[in-house]
């Protein structure tokens, strides 16, 4: 029997229901927060062996995974790939950061201007990919009409209607990566944000 081991993409798992991690400003316009919100740049494929490590020594992170089909030898298989290849966001102090370089991981840490503001994209993306939906990543986003879902499990997910080869998706984009996530959804369940 082959073990398996389990995917984890968020530590802990009530990272964005729990209100601990507020961003704020000083007025100055710095941020400030207890915790920061740190997006490092991982090594090619190492994203999950950093989670991994991250969990061990309990340092809270986000890993958008999305299940994708592989097909080898004449075999398909599904894993759980990172929605965002490369990038790996880590809420912790500045020990936390210091650690996560000390893991042969990381190969930068990319500075986050609005924290508030990525911080509220990710925990959009953590609900979409905690659907059951398929998700699909997007690059280089373009921007369209802001909407709001009024049914069905992803509701009141907000984002940006996309139209492709006839169907009607909801993307949710994180700005600052300039790259997002969209899923199939229905016109009628959505309704425009003014």
């Amino acid at each position: 029997m082959v073990a398996t081991r389990q995917d984890i993409s968020v530590y802990p798992e009530d990272l964005f229901n729990s209100g601990d991690v507020q961003f704020g400003d000083d007025g100055n316009g710095n941020a400030y927060s207890e915790q920061h919100l740190w997006v490092l740049y991982t090594k090619a494929r190492h994203e999950k062996a950093l989670a991994r490590r991250a969990v061990q020594c309990g340092v809270p992170f986000f890993l958008p995974l999305i299940k994708q089909m592989k097909y080898s030898r004449g075999y398909r298989y599904s894993v759980h790939a990172p929605l965002f290849p490369g990038y790996f966001f880590l809420f912790g102090n500045d020990e936390q950061r210091v650690w996560s370089l000390t893991t042969s991981h990381v190969s930068r840490v990319l500075t986050v201007p609005e924290p508030g503001r990525l911080f509220a994209d990710l925990a959009r993306i953590h609900h979409l990919t905690g659907t059951e939906a398929i998700v699909t990543p997007e690059r280089r986003l373009e921007p369209g009409r802001p909407v709001r879902v009024s049914a069905g499990p992803l509701f009141g997910l907000e984002g940006h209607v996309l139209k492709r080869r006839g169907e009607t998706r909801l993307l949710v984009s994180v700005d600052f990566l300039q790259q997002g996530a969209s899923v199939e959804v229905d016109d009628f369940m959505l309704e425009p944000i003014d």
